[in-house]
């Protein structure tokens, strides 16, 4: 009898000791795969139930999708927040796609119900590469407030479908937390930071737009001149990205794309609006550990508002007359 109970109570105890490990495991804050920024279908999948975790869809016309995309299907848990409406850039002193404010974006980013704790994993289509710049932008937004633990989900959810993992529909409206922000200065490079650098150096500009941009050919409508910041190189976004898998390049191939970047050097990436750099400053300062980097959000569109900031461009009179025609940008 005594070997029974003994045996009974022994059984107890392991049962315990498993439950206790399972409700650990689950109430356990999440991490990436390996610290990684991005993480596969596969990782977040089995992390879904993870208590710290946010999954958070952003899906927007950039990509074709939206609210009512989301709303159809997607990731079971996932919040919504369009990233073309939602707020993650605004309009400032006349200038579109600027940077929220601290206090703006502790707004928007607690009534995800996400805060300084949570674990955030962006979740774009995955179906082009300014698709992959929306996540990108979010990610480093994110970063820059003080969320540090963020991934992208690395094919978006196109991978996710493609993957026949399940799928839910219908809005899920998250309970708010208090986000307090507190603002990474080393991941953003101001318009006077960039004015320094023009007269000083000291850092490698970056223009992440493609060619036509940055030699003058055509460019944004809020940019009111053509071409690019002096002494840039031009590495357009799109390099990186792998548009038959619709993901990024292998890390050697990344690497081998900004070979000529020196390392120990201080880089600043821009575009037109930070969209299209930001996948530039995801890619040397995530993935390839350049620490050094930053991203200047404002751009082409915020550096040309002040006529007196010098601009260099490959414009010639032809292009202007190709325009007066219709022919061009």
């Amino acid at each position: 009898m005594t070997k029974f109970f003994r045996s009974e109570f022994s059984g107890a105890l392991r049962r315990l000791a498993a439950g206790l490990a399972l409700a650990l495991a689950i109430a356990a804050p999440a991490a990436a795969a390996d610290g990684q920024s991005l993480v596969s279908v596969t990782w977040l999948n089995s992390h879904l139930r993870d208590v710290n975790l946010v999954v958070l869809d952003i899906r927007s016309a950039i990509d074709g999708g939206g609210a009512k995309a989301y709303a159809a299907a997607h990731i079971p848990g996932a919040v919504y927040s369009d990233y073309d409406k939602g707020g993650w850039r605004v309009t400032r002193n006349n200038m579109p796609f600027m940077v929220p404010t601290a206090s703006e974006l502790e707004k928007l980013i607690g009534d995800l119900g996400i805060d300084e704790t949570n674990h955030v994993v962006v979740i774009p289509a995955g179906v082009n590469v300014l698709d992959f710049g929306s996540a990108a932008r979010i990610y480093w937004t994110l970063q820059y407030v003080g969320v540090k633990n963020v991934s992208i989900l690395d094919g978006g959810i196109a991978a996710w479908t493609q993957s026949g993992l399940p799928v839910e529909s219908g809005v899920k409206a998250p309970p708010p937390k208090i986000f307090t922000a507190t603002l990474d200065p080393s991941l953003i490079a101001q318009a006077t930071d960039v004015e320094k650098n023009e007269a000083s150096g000291g850092a490698t500009l970056i223009d992440a737009r493609p060619a036509s941009f940055f030699l003058g050919k055509e460019k944004t409508p809020a940019s009111r001149a053509y071409g690019h910041i002096p002494g840039a190189v031009n590495i357009d976004s799109a390099t990186f990205y792998d548009s038959k898998t619709n993901r990024l390049k292998p890390k050697a191939e990344l690497a081998a794309l900004v070979a000529d970047v020196p390392a120990a050097q201080p880089a600043v990436s821009y575009c037109n609006t930070g969209h299209w750099a930001a996948t530039d400053w995801f890619v040397l300062h995530e993935l390839l550990g350049r620490q050094q980097v930053r991203l200047y959000a404002g751009s082409m569109v915020e550096w040309t508002a002040d006529a007196h900031r010098p601009v260099e461009s490959s414009r010639t009179k032809w292009d202007d007359l190709k325009k007066k025609l219709g022919l061009g940008s």
